[in-house]
């Protein structure tokens, strides 16, 4: 190896796979202190707790509204064939839809904070964030709600008509609980992609678990440990999530 570097000038060839492993060698023989520096000195730890909190609540709220708001465009979106009256609110929910998947979510999130709540505390950051993952989710959700309604054979619809239930309950009761039963997995990626996305919410100094790892990396002047713990935190909350939807439809299919 000695004859490489002497032969190169003192300068390391990226080519050559001796070099390339004692790059490595150096990388990782200091790790435990990095660790130490990055996690335990000055309380950091405390630091990627806080920013895994803030992280977790963005995504709940932003998955409630996501919910909420996606049921509720794709129940006009199906109910206007029937009612001609909710034309208007079809359009209105096309427009949102369009808007939503057409812009990143990057720049939705900076018209929440610089436009729409410009004059909001900043104590109100994380809702704020919330709520605008949310309308960026609720426009996925009701396409996929949506998409679950109408595989929701006709047949079920006819049946709750038949045992005299209204069209708001045949929805509600028959019809919705099927199609939120066939779209589970669609959902739960979405809302797993929805917790990711909350990295962004560092531009407006939401200080989540990526903000968290960059501010760290800014005190400590070492990126690999920040940014490999705040991935290792993502991918436990990832692994939890999917954890919990399997349950979720093993339970609901043993009710079947």
């Amino acid at each position: 190896m000695n004859r490489v570097h002497k032969d190169s000038g003192g300068i390391r060839c990226p080519c050559c796979a001796l070099c390339i492993l004692d790059w490595g060698k150096e990388m990782f023989e200091n790790f435990g202190h990095q660790i130490f520096k990055n996690i335990i000195e000055h309380d950091w730890w405390k630091l990627y707790l806080k920013g895994a909190g803030v992280t977790i609540v963005m995504a709940l709220i932003a998955v409630l509204i996501g919910i909420c708001l996606g049921s509720l465009v794709a129940i006009i979106k199906v109910k206007v064939r029937k009612n001609r009256l909710l034309r208007p609110l079809e359009f209105l929910c096309d427009v949102y839809i369009t808007i939503v998947r057409g812009t990143p979510v990057v720049l939705q999130v900076l018209v929440c904070f610089l436009i729409v709540f410009a004059a909001a505390p900043v104590k109100y950051n994380i809702l704020i964030a919330g709520l605008a993952f949310g309308i960026n989710s609720g426009a996925y959700v009701s396409e996929i709600i949506r998409a679950g309604i109408l595989a929701v054979d006709i047949g079920q619809t006819e049946a709750g008509r038949s045992l005299g239930l209204t069209d708001n309950q045949t929805m509600s009761r028959i019809v919705f609980p099927q199609a939120i039963k066939n779209i589970l997995p669609a959902l739960g990626n979405e809302f797993i992609v929805l917790v990711k996305e909350t990295a962004v919410a560092g531009y407006m100094a939401v200080e989540d678990l990526t903000k968290v790892a960059v501010l760290i990396q800014s005190r400590t002047y070492s990126a690999m440990v920040p940014l490999l713990t705040s991935a290792l935190l993502y991918l436990c909350m990832v692994l939890l999530m999917t954890w919990g939807l399997r349950k979720f439809e093993r339970r609901l299919a043993r009710n079947e």
